[in-house]
C-alpha cells in the first residue's frame, strides 16, 4: 500500500458525504490509505484554545467532534477506531489554509463543491474554490446532487464509475503533470482517456455549438482525410504531445477530439458521460505564488456534471 494517502475533506454535510464516498473508492483503486480530514468549527477551536490555556485537568482530554462519529458510522467501523487503512484528523485554522497544509502530503485532496454554509443555490463554495486554487496537490471537487453528480441507484453509480477520463489539452501550454494525472486515473480505472482541445472559428449560421463532437483516431489523420485545417492541425499537435504518454501507458485507450468553440463549454458537455474531468489549474507561465485559477478550470468547476480534478503544475507550485 502506498504511503501517500487520498485525503477526503468532510464537514458532516451531504456534500462532503459524496466526497468521502468518492475518495474511499479512489483510495482502493490506488491501493493507498484514506485520510479523512475535518476542520473544526470556530467554537470547537475556541474551546480547545481555552482548555489549553487554563490547563484544567477536570476538562475532558478529547475535544468533542461529532463529525468523527459520523465518519465512523458511515465507514462501518467496529469499536472506537476506524477501518484498516483509514485515518481521521481534526484540523484547526481556516478551512482553506488547513486543507492547503495537509494537502501537501496527499496524492489528491477530495472535497464537495460546497459545505454547510452559503446559499443552497451556490454551484461552488468559497472554500472549495480557494483550496482548488492554492493546494500543492491535485484537488478533486465532487459536485452536489443538484448538478447531476450523485445518483443513489446502483446501476447509475456503476455506469459513472466505468466512464472515461476526460482531459482538456492545449498542446502548447498544458503542463505534463495534468496529462500524467489523467492517464494514471484512466489506468487505475481500466478506462479510456478522451483528450479534448477546442479551437476558435468564425461564426457561421450553420454551426451548432452544442452538437456532438467527433472523435478521430490518429490513423484518421492522413492527408486525404476530412476536417477543417484548424481541426486537423490541432489533432496533429495532440498526437505529437500525447506520444510519450502512450508509451508510458500502453494499455490505456486514447480518444482524440478537436472541437470548435469554447474549451470550458466543451469540457462541461463531455462531463455528462465522464467519470472524471481533468483540467490544469492555471496557465503554466503564471508565477508559483499566484493565487489565481485559470478561466477554464474556474468555469468547469462551476458547471461540470461530475467530479473535476484541478491539477497544479507540481514542479512550480510545491
Amino acid at each position: 500500500m502506498s504511503n501517500t494517502p487520498v485525503i477526503a475533506a468532510v464537514d458532516g454535510s451531504e456534500h462532503s458525504l459524496l466526497a468521502l464516498e468518492w475518495a474511499r473508492k479512489e483510495a482502493v483503486r490506488h491501493g493507498c490509505g484514506l485520510l479523512v480530514a475535518h476542520v473544526l468549527p470556530d467554537h470547537a477551536q475556541l474551546y480547545a484554545g481555552r482548555r489549553a490555556s487554563l490547563h484544567d485537568a477536570s476538562e475532558p482530554q478529547e475535544i468533542p467532534d461529532p463529525v468523527r462519529d459520523w465518519v465512523r458510522s458511515l465507514l462501518g467501523a467496529d469499536g472506537p477506531g476506524l477501518p484498516e487503512g483509514v485515518a481521521y484528523e481534526a484540523l484547526e485554522g481556516s478551512v482553506p489554509e488547513a486543507l492547503r497544509v495537509i494537502g501537501s502530503r496527499a496524492r489528491m485532496l477530495v472535497m464537495g463543491s460546497r459545505g454547510r454554509g452559503g446559499f443552497a443555490s451556490l454551484l461552488l463554495g468559497s472554500s472549495s474554490r480557494a483550496v482548488a486554487s492554492t493546494a500543492a496537490c491535485p484537488v478533486v471537487v465532487v459536485p452536489h446532487a443538484e448538478r447531476g453528480a450523485a445518483d443513489t441507484d446502483a446501476d447509475a453509480d456503476a455506469e459513472q464509475s466505468a466512464g472515461r477520463v476526460v482531459v482538456g489539452l492545449h498542446a502548447a501550454e498544458t503542463p505534463e503533470d495534468v496529462l500524467s494525472f489523467a492517464f494514471t486515473e484512466a489506468a487505475v480505472r481500466g478506462t479510456t482517456v478522451q483528450v479534448v482541445s477546442a479551437y476558435a472559428i468564425p461564426p457561421s449560421p450553420t454551426l451548432v455549438i452544442d452538437s456532438p463532437f467527433a472523435v478521430i483516431p490518429p490513423e484518421g489523420l492522413a492527408d486525404e482525410g476530412d476536417g477543417v485545417p484548424a481541426e486537423r492541425e490541432m489533432l496533429r499537435s495532440q498526437t505529437e504531445r500525447l506520444a510519450p504518454l502512450r508509451e508510458r501507458f500502453p494499455d490505456v485507450p486514447v480518444e482524440q477530439a478537436a472541437v470548435p468553440g469554447d474549451p470550458a463549454g466543451r469540457l462541461v458537455i463531455a462531463s455528462r458521460a465522464a467519470a472524471l474531468v481533468v483540467v490544469g489549474r492555471h496557465h503554466p507561465r503564471r508565477t508559483a505564488m499566484s493565487l489565481a485559477i485559470g478561466s477554464v478550470a474556474h468555469a468547469v468547476l462551476h458547471h461540470a456534471h461530475g467530479p473535476v480534478a484541478v491539477v497544479p503544475t507540481l514542479k512550480d507550485d510545491v
